[in-house]
């Protein structure tokens, strides 16, 4: 691994990742739409190369000369008016990866899927890798897309491509500058959130997910896919522990199923009538029933990974968010 391309090189996750590549010693490259953000990506020294995953001849562009591809770029969407949007470049675009990476001859691809992607199990257990994607009652238009984007991975793997899958889940930490798995930080500092829903998740610090798609650049077996979590807590735990760090209010009740449906349908409907994006949507809090609980044996048996304590990533993140003058 010498000359590496990062899709997405400008967003969060994409960003930690140039930063930690460029600390290895890799020649880096990043392909950015041209009004892309730049803030994460900061003063970084990597080569900016202008184009769209859509847009397979900027991708063909962009790799020429890379031994590794790195394929970040996504919408993460829970709004349905962004479906189009999310399918094009989540589906469309690792569609167009695969095919440039095969045609160059790229040496591995390391495709960024997610636990979005993952099925839950049927009697409650740890899910895994093996677990098969099962969410389509729930219809949630991100996990569709990110587990039709794994079969054009696989698909490429057929064709002879060296292409490994990496399944993050919530993603929290430094250069979260539009507040993705930071939201929940925010919104508990803020004390806008003092309650909670039923369920439990895992979240993961974005360094411990950077390092785990090094390794599986390295050790990852082809056509695999290894989830990168954190611990599993339930979301009364996680809130309980970010209200501690960060001074907001320790949950006060839960909020029955039946009402986060109420409310979420109502947010989407004043959403509609205002013509504004909606505060939150069916499709976010689908399936907050579930314990869905996350196991990454897989990626610590076989390429070493390991991941920092909860607590831990939620100091982490919020020092950053202060001292970047972000909260």
């Amino acid at each position: 691994m010498k000359n590496v391309l990062v899709t997405g090189g400008t967003g969060f996750l994409g960003s930690n990742l140039a930063a930690s590549l460029l600390e290895v010693g890799c020649g880096v490259r990043i392909l950015r739409r041209p009004g892309s953000d730049l803030r994460a990506i900061g003063t970084l020294d990597v080569e900016h190369v202008l184009g769209d995953v859509r847009d397979i001849d900027s991708l063909r562009m962009a790799m020429k000369g890379c031994d590794t591809v790195f394929h970040t770029a996504a919408v993460i969407s829970h709004w349905r008016k962004e479906r189009p949007l999310m399918y094009d470049v989540n589906i469309l675009g690792t569609r167009n990866v695969v095919e440039a990476c095969l045609q160059l001859g790229i040496r591995r691809l390391v495709h960024t899927s997610s636990t979005a992607a993952v099925g839950f199990p049927e009697h409650g257990s740890l899910a895994d890798e093996t677990c098969r994607f099962n969410w389509e009652p729930y219809d949630v238009g991100y996990r569709i897309s990110k587990h039709k984007a794994e079969t054009e991975i696989h698909r490429g793997v057929k064709l002879g491509l060296d292409a490994v899958m990496v399944n993050p889940t919530v993603i929290i930490g430094p250069r979260d500058i539009h507040f993705h798995g930071g939201q929940l930080i925010r919104d508990v500092y803020q004390r806008k959130i003092f309650y909670y829903v039923r369920g439990g998740m895992s979240v993961v610090y974005v360094d411990d997910v950077v390092q785990g798609h090094l390794l599986a650049a390295r050790y990852g077996r082809t056509g695999e896919r290894y989830i990168l979590s954190g611990e599993n807590l339930s979301r009364r735990e996680i809130i309980t522990t970010i209200a501690e760090i960060v001074g907001g209010i320790k949950p006060l009740f839960r909020v029955p199923t039946s009402l986060v449906k109420i409310v979420t349908t109502s947010s989407e409907i004043i959403a509609d009538v205002l013509q504004r994006r909606p505060w939150v949507t069916r499709e976010l809090l689908a399936g907050t029933d579930l314990n869905y609980h996350i196991s990454c044996r897989k990626a610590q048996s076989e390429l070493g990974y390991a991941f920092t304590p909860f607590c831990e990533a939620v100091h982490r993140t919020f020092a950053w968010y202060r001292e970047h003058g972000f909260l």
